[in-house]
């Protein structure tokens, strides 16, 4: 089975990036695949962050409705003529980026501009904090209420400043920012919280609280559009559970039961959103995000999904 491994133009930086025009650099790979190099079957494998691409990409291909970004800058999807894919393989992906955001942004900032002003009531990675785990459900709720505000707070602050600098009308047409302590999810500290097989305070960088205060970490630098169409969770147009229903082709969707950076319910919801009729969910026991030291598991996931194309004769 032939793999062709495609980027977008936003490589290894993310920074600017709008999903919007990802779909169109999507495309263009299937579009060439089919009528450059005739390929009669082609299958969209999403990985990690590229799930949400995958499904958001095939609801457009399938049902075109988005002419403009969430910032409000021209894009006609409608009229860009995306391919649908024959297949789609959800594998260990995420909702969103917005929604993963939305659940690993540190609550206990209270300064956008001053990282270490923060609730230490809300800073799991503080010793001092008197809510340690297992966290009650009041605790847990109070903390996601907190994380979505933080969010939404963000959210209008970069509104604001576009909206700005739109206003003035000047040569200033983008502005990028920072994100301070990205990597403060609950269930990086609290293995109740949604259990899974993983490494109890550990996630895909390491050690989770070194993560949140790093240089590095989602959602970290961006800039003003790209929050929009990437980061905001009410703004954002690639959102799984939203786009899913709109997918009618078969899928493969697998989860690791080991991950430790995709939350455990997360590819069990895209499953139950998905329109396809056609639909298949594998667990990869014992499978982290990366496989790292899994050649074994690895090859059995391989398997799993060279047996699943060629039932379906996507192999062509």
């Amino acid at each position: 089975m032939h793999v062709l491994c495609a980027g977008s133009r936003y490589a290894r930086n993310d920074t600017p990036l709008i999903m919007e025009k990802v779909l169109l650099d999507l495309g263009a790979y299937i579009r060439h695949a089919r009528e450059v190099w005739g390929y009669e079957k082609v299958v969209i494998d999403g990985w990690s962050g590229g799930g949400s691409l995958a499904v958001f990409y095939q609801s457009q291909a399938e049902h075109p409705s988005i002419t403009q970004t969430p910032a409000g800058d021209p894009i006609d999807l409608k009229a860009a003529g995306l391919l649908p894919a024959d297949g789609l393989l959800f594998h260990a992906a995420h909702l969103a980026r917005s929604i993963t955001l939305r659940d690993w942004l540190d609550p206990s900032v209270l300064d956008e501009n001053n990282p270490d002003r923060r609730d230490p009531e809300l800073d799991i990675y503080d010793p001092a904090n008197p809510n340690q785990p297992p966290y009650s459900q009041a605790y847990i709720e109070r903390f996601r209420a907190a994380q979505l505000a933080r969010m939404r707070r963000r959210t209008a602050w970069v509104k604001e400043t576009l909206a700005e600098l739109k206003r003035r009308g000047g040569r200033e047409l983008e502005r990028g920012f920072v994100t301070h302590r990205t990597m403060a999810d609950l269930r990086f500290v609290d293995s109740a919280v949604d259990p899974n097989e993983r490494r109890p305070r550990w996630c895909y960088l390491g050690d989770p609280a070194v993560a949140n205060c790093a240089p590095a970490g989602i959602g970290r630098y961006s800039t003003l559009r790209s929050w929009l169409s990437q980061w905001s969770f009410d703004d954002s147009n690639a959102n799984g559970p939203r786009c899913a229903p709109s997918v009618s082709i078969p899928m493969l969707l697998i989860e690791n039961s080991a991950d430790d950076a995709v939350p455990q319910p997360d590819v069990g919801i895209i499953y139950r959103a998905a329109g396809s009729h056609d639909k298949t969910l594998n667990v990869a026991k014992g499978a982290t995000h990366y496989y790292q030291g899994q050649v074994e598991i690895l090859d059995a996931v391989l398997d799993t999904c060279i047996a699943w194309l060629s039932a379906r004769r996507l192999h062509q």
